[in-house]
C-alpha cells in the first residue's frame, strides 16, 4: 500500500520517543510532527537523520484503514493500547 496523499496520521496520531531533528525529545500522541509538509507528507522522508521508527513504519491497510480520519483513529487507539499504565501510588 502507498501512503494515502494529504493524510500525515501516521506523523501525528503516535508518539515518538526518540529524537527527531528540530525536536530533541520526540513528539507525544496526537502532535504534528513538525516535518509534515503542506500535503502531509513527510519532509524527512528519504533522509539519514529521520528516526528508524519512522524509517521502518510501512502503511498497511489494517494500519492506515480506509480514509484519514479512520487512519488516525486506529493509530490512536494503538497507541492507546500500548502506552504503560502508571500507578500513581507509586508516584507519591
Amino acid at each position: 500500500m502507498n501512503c494515502r496523499p494529504f493524510c500525515g496520521a501516521c506523523c501525528i496520531a503516535p508518539s515518538i520517543t526518540s529524537s527527531i531533528p528540530g525536536m530533541p525529545d520526540g513528539k507525544p500522541a496526537g502532535v504534528p510532527c513538525i516535518h509534515l509538509d503542506a500535503e502531509f507528507r513527510c519532509a524527512l522522508f528519504g533522509d539519514p537523520s529521520r528516526p528508524e521508527v519512522c524509517a521502518k513504519f510501512d502503511a498497511e491497510e489494517y494500519v492506515c484503514g480506509e480514509d484519514r480520519e479512520q487512519a488516525l483513529h486506529i493509530i490512536s487507539d494503538m497507541e492507546d493500547m500500548t502506552t504503560p499504565i502508571i500507578n500513581t501510588k507509586e508516584l507519591r
